[in-house]
Parts: C-alpha cells; structure tokens; sequence
C-alpha cells in the first residue's frame, strides 16, 4: 500500500510538473539587439511571456537577410522581418505570413545635414545621395523623388554599404536614404551635425509597418503564436505606462547597449510600437503591395488574407 501511494503521488507530482511546464518557443530577431526590439526585452525581463506558460528564446542573426528564411524552412518558429520584405519574399514563394506587428509606423527616411544646401526635396537634382540596399529604397526614393517633379536619373547614387551617417558627415553624399529616423538622426546629432529628414509616408510612399513578425503560413493555427501575441502586448502596454522601468528591463538583457545614442532612439521609438500588435490593417497591406507592383518589385499582388493571419 505504501508503495502505492508513492507511485501515486509520484505520479501526481509528475503531472503537475507537465501542466506548469513553459512551452518553448523561438524567435529570430532581423538584427542585432537594439530599441527597436523593447517590447521582447520587456516581454522577457519582466516575466510577460512567463505569465503566458512561454519560454521564449530571443536569437540574434548572423546574417540578418536569414531569418524570414529560416522560419519558412522550419527552423524557427517565429521572425522578426519587415513589411516590405514579406511582399517580396510572398512574391518569391515562400510560405510565410504575417502574424503581428512590433514596430507600426515606418521608420526609413531620407536624411541631408540640417545645415546644408538642400532644404526640399526639389534641391536634391543633381545631388549625390547614399544608399545601403538596392530595391525596395531605390523605388521609395523614386516615388519620393517624383513627388518632386524629379526622377532617379535626376540624382545620382552612391553604394554607401551600411556607412550612412558616416558618408554623409563626411561629405560623400549629399543626402542618405535608408537612415533611420530614430537612429541615424540622433547619430548626426551626436556627432554635432543636426539633420533634417524627410519622410517617406509624407512624400507619396504609402505607410506602412516596419518590424513585423512571420510564421511558416502552415503553422498559424499553433497555440503558442496567440499566447505570444499575448504576451506582447501585455508587454507593450507596460512599455508605455512605465517607460523607465522598460528601459532598465531592457538593460538587464542588453547591459551593453546603455549608452547616448541608444537612449535617445529609445525615447523616439516608443510611440511608433504597436498598441495591438495582432491587430491587421489589410487596407495597408493591400495599398503597399499596389505600390511595389507599380515600382516593378513584384510581380502580382495577392489577395491579403493569403499572406497574412489575425492570431487570437
């Protein structure tokens, strides 16, 4: 009897272990720790995703362009990406969709010194700007540029890699595009240059979300994506409410990060993170897709829902 009992409360002791264990989960992050990603810090540090029976590992890329891909193979559940990738990638085949927002507002802007030549975008003709990646910036520009009554063949563009400020600073280019607002603009400032942006969404680029996160379009249905979803957002609601306490939360997984520039592009960024990061604009998606079509960066636009899932 005795022997019973303890198999029996064995058992038990088994069971409720299996019932309180954290489901694991992975996310690949687009780029090396920074603001942009304080919601998962928060989520993380202040026991959000614990409270939903997550155990959520935060994995940085070696190769940021890897991430989407990596999840559309089966080797991670979820990425961090962003909007126009995903409509490019959806357009190369591969199946992924997204399942929540982490930054909702664009962030990509084109810079010049606050001090220069170029007060409107009609002075960049003839100006040299920088840029760090070919297509999607290319056509931003573009539609910016147009905007302008200019064209590409307007300007001409310098391959900066991922030099911006520095160029700029520097004087080997007149403008940047492809800076972000919260980051970049600091940087100049740091470095005792003001600069003076101009932004996308104001100058006939349609607006759309920044950081975004994917899942392998066959796996939406799992129960671990509306837990995390969850967690975000209770995480997110604590970010705003309690902006400090976020910041030292941020600091206790990110101890090298507290420094000037991280600090200022962390006050900036705090309005733009989603409020509901499951909730889904379709008109957005749809009108930024009609845009990438026109500018030639895919080549069909598919209906909305098929790239794209609302987790509750």
């Amino acid at each position: 009897m005795k022997r019973f009992i303890a198999l029996f409360i064995a058992a038990m002791l088994a069971g409720s272990i299996q019932v309180q264990a954290k489901e694991k989960l992975t996310v690949l992050m687009d780029w090396f720790a920074n603001p942009d990603h304080a919601p998962l810090a928060v989520a993380q540090t202040r026991g959000f995703f614990e409270a939903h029976g997550l155990e959520v590992e935060l994995i940085e890329p070696a190769d940021p362009a890897m991430p989407p891909k990596l999840v559309a193979a089966g080797q991670g559940d979820i990425a961090i990406s962003y909007q126009p990738v995903l409509h490019a990638q959806i357009d190369e085949g591969m199946p992924l969709s997204r399942i929540g927002t982490l930054v909702a507002t664009p962030l990509n802007t084109l810079i010049v010194l606050k001090d220069g030549p170029i007060k409107t975008l009609e002075d960049l003709k003839g100006k040299r700007v920088g840029y760090s990646v070919s297509g999607f910036e290319d056509a931003m520009l573009g539609a910016m540029l147009k905007q302008a009554g200019l064209t590409i063949e307007d300007i001409e563009l310098i391959n900066v890699n991922f030099s911006l400020s520095p160029s700029l600073l520097a004087g080997q280019v007149d403008a940047i595009i492809g800076g972000y607002r919260n980051f970049e603009l600091n940087q100049l400032e740091i470095k005792g240059s003001a600069g003076l942006a101009f932004y996308p969404e104001e100058n006939g680029v349609p607006a759309y979300d920044e950081l975004i996160l994917v899942a392998h379009k066959d796996k939406v249905d799992d129960p671990r994506y509306a837990k995390f979803m969850a967690a975000l957002e209770d995480a997110t609601v604590y970010l705003i409410n309690h902006p400090q306490d976020s910041w030292q939360a941020f600091l206790e997984l990110y101890p090298n990060l507290d420094d000037e520039l991280n600090r200022r592009a962390w006050g900036d960024t705090l309005p733009r993170f989603a409020k509901r990061p499951a909730a889904l604009d379709e008109g957005r998606y749809e009108r930024f897709a009609n845009f990438m079509l026109e500018a030639g960066l895919i080549k069909t636009a598919p209906p909305v829902e098929s790239y794209t899932a609302v987790i509750r």
